[in-house]
């Protein structure tokens, strides 16, 4: 027997889709929101319960995976990866990076030029 989702879920999944859509652009609940159909608060409310997470941490997350990736299989700077991942500034970069992975931007891309797996041990 198939599993109806909730109403939750499908605008969970709608964010989500939305934000990896949207992961390099600058957020905002409010535009997010709209193209939505829903309330803010709603949409946070909601979001939360299905995934743990606020929309903005989720927006984070999806950013600094895109870093990692970037970190690990180029030789591009760190500014330019804060850049190409979607963050106007290296120091925000650095602050959220280091808040979601544990370590800066730096340590991460040692720990994965070393074969430390993962990378993200401290």
């Amino acid at each position: 027997m198939k599993e109806r989702k909730s109403q939750g879920q499908f605008l969970s999944e709608a964010a989500c889709a939305y934000l990896d859509a949207h992961s390099a652009e600058k957020y905002s609940l409010a535009e997010m929101a709209k193209a939505l159909y829903v309330n803010g608060s709603y949409l946070i409310r909601a979001f939360k319960r299905q995934t743990g997470m606020t929309p903005l941490a989720y927006h984070h997350r999806a950013r600094c995976a895109k870093a990692k990736e970037l970190l690990a299989h180029t030789d591009m700077t760190v500014s330019e990866v804060g850049e190409a991942a979607g963050f106007t500034s290296s120091s925000h970069f650095s602050h959220i990076f280091r808040k979601t992975a544990g370590c800066t931007p730096s340590e991460y891309r040692r720990r994965c030029r070393s074969g430390s797996p993962g990378g993200t041990e401290a």
